[in-house]
């Protein structure tokens, strides 16, 4: 776990997503370790259109690698304004760069206090090392 990366400026939840807050707005993805467990990512199902409701801890789409698939679990609850095109094409890039082009949707919050529930950096690695 040492190689991985988990960029200090995030916030992360128990289910393996990071969140990076922008305005009233947060980018969604998978953490490095997520995507390390999962091995070669080859498909995503995201909410392709922008304007879907996402619930608190409510599924918002599959990942699927060479070993398994995934559901995607929502730390936050919003708005989605835009899921990344890219990896329709390019599910590879949650893999090579999970922080960068591997981001998954943007949403604009509907209750940004669920930020405070949300785990930082030092406390996600903490949490992996226990389990």
């Amino acid at each position: 776990m040492a190689s991985l990366n988990h960029p200090g400026n995030l916030k992360y939840s128990k289910t393996d997503e990071w969140v990076r807050v922008e305005g009233d707005e947060a980018i969604i993805g998978i953490t490095d370790y997520a995507q390390d467990q999962l091995g070669d990512i080859v498909y995503i199902e995201l909410p392709w259109d922008s304007g879907q409701d996402l619930a608190l801890e409510g599924k918002f789409g599959d990942i699927e690698s060479v070993k398994a698939t995934s559901e995607l679990v929502s730390p936050l609850s919003g708005d989605v304004v835009s899921a990344n095109e890219e990896l329709k094409e390019h599910p590879e890039y949650i893999n090579d760069y999970p922080y960068e082009k591997g981001w998954m949707v943007r949403i604009k919050l509907s209750d940004p206090s669920q930020l405070d529930a949300l785990l930082d950096v030092d406390q996600y690695l903490k949490y992996l090392q226990g389990r």
